[in-house]
């Protein structure tokens, strides 16, 4: 009996002892976002494998709704440039099981973006050397005829540049 006296004891005093602050408010970016309309970015894609492009991708949709969430209007452009184009096509002939099954779930993320106004370019210079027939990139994704011309116009125009690799 004592000593389940001394043990409520000691937990009301530890309990007590324990500091008596809210709960932190969830993070924000206000100060980065500080007087920002328009969240402009041009995400710059160069990854080989088709897992992380997913990833990215969710990142990327979370970034437009934290905008949108925060009250900035984003305007997004994702170029894909590289090895990356061969994920943008319809083509999946050469890749195994599980990354045809990871570029079905990137072809749903870049079509939901789509959807939102986001913008695909893919890079003609790229699906020339790594032989992708520009007929088989997907109907969301434009082909440019450079992505770097592209980087450095969009640049020009106030986007920020955002390097995935």
């Amino acid at each position: 009996m004592r000593m389940i006296v001394f043990l409520t004891l000691m937990a009301l005093l530890f309990a007590a002892a324990l500091p008596t602050t809210p709960l932190a408010a969830a993070p924000t970016d206000r100060v980065a976002l500080k007087g920002v309309r328009t969240g402009k970015a041009v995400f710059d894609v160069n990854v080989t494998d088709a897992e992380k492009l997913s990833l990215y991708l969710q990142v990327i949709t979370e970034t437009l709704e934290g905008l949108k969430t925060q009250g900035v209007r984003p305007e997004m452009v994702v170029a894909f440039r590289g090895a990356a184009v061969r994920f943008v096509s319809t083509d999946r002939k050469s890749f195994s099981a599980d990354t045809i099954d990871a570029l079905a779930e990137a072809d749903a993320l870049i079509a939901g973006l789509a959807k939102q106004g986001v913008r695909f370019e893919a890079c003609a210079i790229a699906t020339r050397l790594f032989k992708v027939d520009n007929a088989t990139i997907l109907p969301q994704v434009s082909v440019v005829a450079n992505t770097f011309i592209s980087l450095v116009g969009y640049q020009a125009r106030g986007y920020a540049l955002v390097p995935i690799y």
